[in-house]
């Protein structure tokens, strides 16, 4: 069986160096800072929320206990219980 020569091009060395953008350091640190916000924001975001809903529980549950109360209150003041 022969076997086949993998031939690959050899590199071309750079006669000189590539072009340099002046202001990719600059832009790749706002893009960092910018992930960074979003990351930090999403986690306050998430932590509101929890609060938002138990805060919301704990006045619906008040106002169904309130109602109910009454609700029994009028029903015993009307039927004589």
């Amino acid at each position: 069986m022969a076997r086949l020569a993998h031939k690959t091009a050899p590199l071309a060395a750079p006669e000189e160096d590539p072009p340099i953008d002046p202001e990719a350091v600059e832009r790749a640190y706002r893009i960092h800072r910018a992930r960074r916000a979003a990351k930090a924001k999403r986690h306050r975001e998430r932590r509101w929320a929890g609060v938002r809903f138990w805060f919301v529980l704990a006045v619906t549950a008040a106002v169904a206990a309130v109602l109910a109360a009454r609700t029994l209150g009028e029903i015993e003041r009307v039927f004589g219980l």
